[in-house]
């Protein structure tokens, strides 16, 4: 146990994961070509338990959906990290898509239709806060604007490398996501 806990601290567990089974050909929700490949596989997630990854890819208009389930039913869950060394970035993340991940004055990753389940890590999320805060500076018009979002990516630099702090929560009501580190907070 006392193996497991450390393994779990510095994000050493191995995953097993199976073959994804693919099928291809299928009919687009979007283009109704059936150029749609839908894939399933499952994972054991140290920590949090056997999960199944599915996505939905189309290729001729773009399509994508992806989401991550687990095995068991769980209860709505809230977690709660403090991130605030670059050794934080490998912290593993189940994120469903019914799941809210928020930034305190950085910004939010909204549940809904568009929204895809994944399993990155710390760095992984912040990357993706990144993208879009730096999709916001480029289509700003007014300067002020623009300079808030540089700002914000200074910001989010600073946080991957260790040098700032900043809070991450994920929220999640089906219970299929987590900040799998003896660090978060579960509520």
């Amino acid at each position: 146990m006392a193996k497991e806990k450390s393994a779990k601290k510095e994000g050493k567990v191995k995953e097993a994961e199976s073959a994804p089974t693919v099928i291809k050909g299928e009919t687009c929700p979007v283009c109704h070509n059936k150029t749609l490949t839908l894939s399933e596989s499952e994972m054991d997630i140290p920590f949090f338990g056997h999960t199944y990854l599915f996505s939905m890819n189309c290729s001729h208009c773009g399509y994508h959906k992806a989401d991550v389930e687990t095995d068991e039913k769980k209860t709505s869950a809230r977690y709660t990290l403090e991130i605030s060394s670059e050794k934080d970035m490998k912290i593993r993340i189940v994120k469903s898509s019914r799941a809210t991940v928020k930034i305190p004055h950085i910004g939010t990753i909204e549940p809904g239709e568009s929204s895809n389940g994944y399993i990155t890590n710390i760095e992984g999320i912040l990357q993706r806060f990144k993208k879009m805060t730096e999709l916001l500076r480029d289509e700003a018009e007014d300067k002020a604007e623009q300079k808030k979002a540089k700002n914000m990516i200074k910001k989010l630099t600073r946080v991957m490398w260790g040098q700032e702090k900043v809070k991450l929560t994920i929220e999640d009501p089906s219970g299929n996501s987590a900040i799998i580190s003896d660090k978060a907070k579960k509520t």
